[in-house]
């Protein structure tokens, strides 16, 4: 039967490891990889806009020797024309033999991937589940702190609507002795189901505070995020909150020297540029990441020894 990835916990802990081991060995090897799957075509159908997801997909596609085609807005596919999700992935699973696919609404992947007779990728689905950012920050994370456990992570900004925040707890937490720093307003607080069916329900030690500086010295990853302006329903709320927290360099002062800096990109003003050169920023690093992380999962869903 197919494998579809629509949630992060469709994947085991053990699976998840094997993914970054094999990320690793295309970054060392990149040779040995370069024509895995010529003749496969991968279907990119983005239904909103997006640089690095799909970007990162194609050029994954490419360096394993495939071919991508797709659509990347929702006005250049035939749903302007009423056709529903179902019926699309049913449709291009007669032309690829993969699927990622991006869309505003949440659960619409799941529905594709119920349709598909193709592997679907859940490449972002509204504020619900992001879950190859996800392997991309777990990739970049073993990658920085050399382990996925025994981590002090703090997740600042957008804790609400964030779908890689909600993404990257619900897979740190199946590693042993991961803390979690919850930092934002009050408004963007991380939803209810995060904190009980997630962290709590699980045993998962957690704090939520408004204050980065007081969190910023116990923390070994410091996960950024922006208030996204596309989620809110009112404009006065995101000016109001779009410019909660802001990391420069005078709010380092306190963080660890090996502090791992992440964040999903795209920024817009909640990390100064004038961080960007510090050995700590590694959200350009977590770019490139993503490129190597999608190569083994699409290798994994494809089947390709």
């Amino acid at each position: 039967m197919k494998r579809d990835l629509i949630d992060i916990t469709d994947l085991t802990v053990e699976e998840i490891d094997e993914l970054i081991a094999k990320a690793e060995d295309i970054i060392e090897h990149p040779e040995v990889y370069r024509e895995k799957c010529r003749y496969k075509k991968l279907a990119t159908l983005f239904y909103e806009p997006s640089t690095r997801t799909r970007l990162s997909f194609e050029s994954a596609m490419y360096e394993l020797g495939g071919q991508v085609l797709g659509f990347h807005e929702a006005q250049s596919s035939s749903a302007t024309k009423g056709e529903s999700v179902a019926d699309t992935a049913r449709t291009v699973s007669c032309f690829a033999d993969i699927i990622a696919m991006r869309h505003p609404k949440e659960g619409a992947p799941l529905v594709a991937s119920m349709k598909a007779t193709v592997p679907v990728i859940n490449a972002g689905d509204g504020g619900h589940h992001h879950p190859t950012q996800t392997l991309t920050d777990l990739l970049t994370i073993k990658r920085e702190k050399g382990r996925l456990d025994s981590l002090v992570v703090g997740c600042c900004g957008d804790l609400k609507f964030g779908r890689t925040v909600h993404s990257l707890i619900g897979a740190m937490s199946r590693y042993p002795n991961v803390r979690f720093v919850l930092i934002s307003p009050e408004e963007l607080r991380v939803p209810e189901s995060v904190r009980t069916d997630l962290l709590e329900k699980n045993g998962i030690d957690y704090e939520e505070t408004t204050s980065l500086e007081e969190a910023m010295p116990q923390l070994d990853i410091l996960y950024m995020t922006r208030v996204q302006r596309e989620r809110f329903f009112n404009e006065d709320d995101y000016v109001r909150l779009k410019d909660s927290y802001i990391l420069t360099p005078d709010k380092l002062r306190t963080a660890k020297w090996d502090l791992a800096i992440l964040h999903p990109l795209p920024r817009v003003n909640e990390i100064s540029i004038a961080i960007d050169d510090d050995p700590r920023a590694c959200y350009f690093r977590q770019v490139l990441c993503g490129k190597f992380i999608r190569m083994a999962l699409i290798l994994k869903l494809l089947e390709v020894e």
